[in-house]
């Protein structure tokens, strides 16, 4: 079965095509078909001005066009769309949700961070480690940071925090933010087992590829440490040339590894998996299984 999930961030749009394969044992493993994204940069309007600019509703609409033709290409069935926090935010997201429908056909749901939080949790790695640790799965974006916890083998919290690379750029982050983000990791983290983090978004994973560490490896807080004095002592054209970055990835990097860090540093998590997921990759199995619950029998 062939899936396809959009996932509109606050920095780019994304269109995941998998092929759904289920196994003997009843797992059903997902093969990735292709992975396209546009760096929309939603976040630069919306957290500045409150709403989507005319320029960029031009590109949605031409970027789901796109994405529109390829998953017909695919002969992709089943679809999902969600938007997240710039979307959330934009006074006039309901004209784009409605003019992308009506162009495209395709349905865009404005998803709440929690549920954002609850999707990338669907991959389900952390079932798949050791029980001796507690997970922390923390996933930042451009908009929001969604940090979801597990232990003991069960979903302990998830929480979103209006805490993202651009509104760090755009210095739209208070320290009563990061005062209320701390106090809830510290709250929620204490008292279990020796916590490691899982990494999803675009950064960690680019910060993974220049470390040229072995897929499976952890990278250590003091590598994150690291990479960010060694970033943000450079100028962005800098940071672009030295590290063969794309502009739209060299000027988030930076803020990015700052709420990674943080984040970590107030869970006493000494270590991070990346394991090249994110948000698309936990709508298309939100998707599989919504589609699976349909042809069950009722019980």
């Amino acid at each position: 079965m062939r899936l396809a999930a959009i996932d509109i961030g606050s920095n780019a749009a994304r269109l995941l095509i998998s092929e759904a394969i289920p196994e003997k044992d009843g797992t059903v493993r997902f093969n990735k078909l292709n992975l396209v994204r546009v760096p929309l940069r939603l976040g630069f309007d919306v957290f500045e001005k409150g709403e989507i600019s005319k320029e960029k509703r031009g590109m949605v609409l031409q970027t789901m066009k796109a994405y529109s033709h390829l998953i017909n290409a695919y002969g992709v069935k089943e679809v999902i769309v969600c938007a997240t926090s710039a979307m959330r935010d934009a006074s006039n997201s309901a004209d784009i949700i409605r003019k992308v429908k009506l162009e495209t056909g395709l349905e865009i749901e404005i998803i709440s961070g929690e549920l954002e939080a609850s999707l990338i949790y669907e991959n389900h790695i952390a079932e798949n480690m050791d029980t001796e640790h507690s997970y922390l799965y923390i996933d930042v974006g451009g908009g929001s940071t969604e940090l979801t916890f597990f232990a003991d083998g069960k979903l302990i919290s998830k929480e979103s925090f209006n805490i993202g690379t651009i509104r760090l750029l755009k210095n739209m982050v208070t320290e009563a933010q990061w005062d209320a983000m701390k106090e809830t990791i510290k709250l929620k983290t204490k008292g279990y087992k020796k916590i490691v983090a899982i990494g999803t978004g675009g950064n960690i994973n680019k910060i993974f590829s220049l470390s040229k560490k072995k897929d499976g490896r952890p990278l250590t807080l003091d590598l994150l440490k690291d990479y960010y004095k060694e970033l943000s002592s450079y100028k962005l054209a800098d940071r672009i040339r030295l590290y063969d970055l794309r502009e739209d990835r060299a000027d988030v990097i930076v803020p990015a590894l700052l709420i990674y860090l943080n984040v970590m540093r107030w869970a006493d998590a000494e270590e991070i998996y990346v394991p090249k997921i994110g948000l698309a990759d936990g709508l298309i199995h939100h998707l599989y299984e919504e589609l699976h619950a349909k042809v069950q029998p009722a019980g």
